[in-house]
């Protein structure tokens, strides 16, 4: 009984810390994706908020926090992905007999997941070792091949951050039952103004270069 118990709470504690992580890389997504934005409005604006963060050390220490919550939280959420080709059908069927939208939401987020997993190291190492930061540093990164990545790894982010959001609004009262088809329209919604902000953001510094 004892044992059930602290497997119980064990349990509760996870899903608190995968939550907790997962409400602040959502945050940072969207304040990230913000600033970067900016360079629709003016490339001289979005350096000098670059400056602003390497001045104050920002980029630096907030640079590898990101990186180990996104490990940290992928570690959590991993004992619930379904790994295998055995699970993973499993799943898919599971998801067929139940017709619920919700679970084949989830199941984008774990192959968002692991290509956001993979991607971060690639973003973040690009970024670091090419400082300052500036949009003109940007442009001559995306003509010398990575404009791809961005095209891939922009939309994965996107996906990830705003299911994410919706299935922590439902898991905590936020989002209620009978409110569920308007909080996925409003989260679509949204998602698709950060993912316009995003595109017009990457077309502007490509055409800067």
């Amino acid at each position: 009984m004892a044992l059930s118990r602290n497997s119980a709470e064990g349990k509760t504690r996870l899903d608190f810390w995968q939550a907790a992580t997962g409400a602040f890389l959502a945050l940072f997504v969207c304040v990230h994706l913000l600033l970067e934005g900016t360079v629709v409005i003016s490339p001289a604006l979005t350096n000098g908020i670059a400056w602003f963060l390497e001045a104050t050390w920002l980029t630096h220490l907030v640079a590898p926090i990101i990186i180990l919550m996104v490990v940290f939280h992928f570690y959590i959420a991993a004992r619930k992905m379904p790994f295998r080709a055995h699970e993973l059908g499993i799943f898919v069927r599971h998801s067929k007999s139940l017709k619920d939208f919700d679970t084949w939401l989830w199941l984008v987020q774990v192959f968002t997941a692991i290509a956001i997993l993979l991607g971060v190291f690639f973003h973040v190492y690009a970024i670091m070792t090419d400082l300052p930061i500036n949009v003109a540093g940007s442009a001559k990164r995306l003509h010398s091949g990575w404009l791809a990545f961005y095209v891939v790894f922009l939309p994965c982010v996107i996906l990830h951050t705003g299911i994410g959001v919706y299935r922590l609004a439902v898991k905590y009262g936020v989002c209620v039952k009978s409110a569920k088809d308007m909080c996925r329209k409003w989260i679509w919604i949204v998602m698709g103004c950060y993912l316009l902000l995003g595109s017009l953001a990457l077309a502007r510094v490509w055409f800067q270069g």
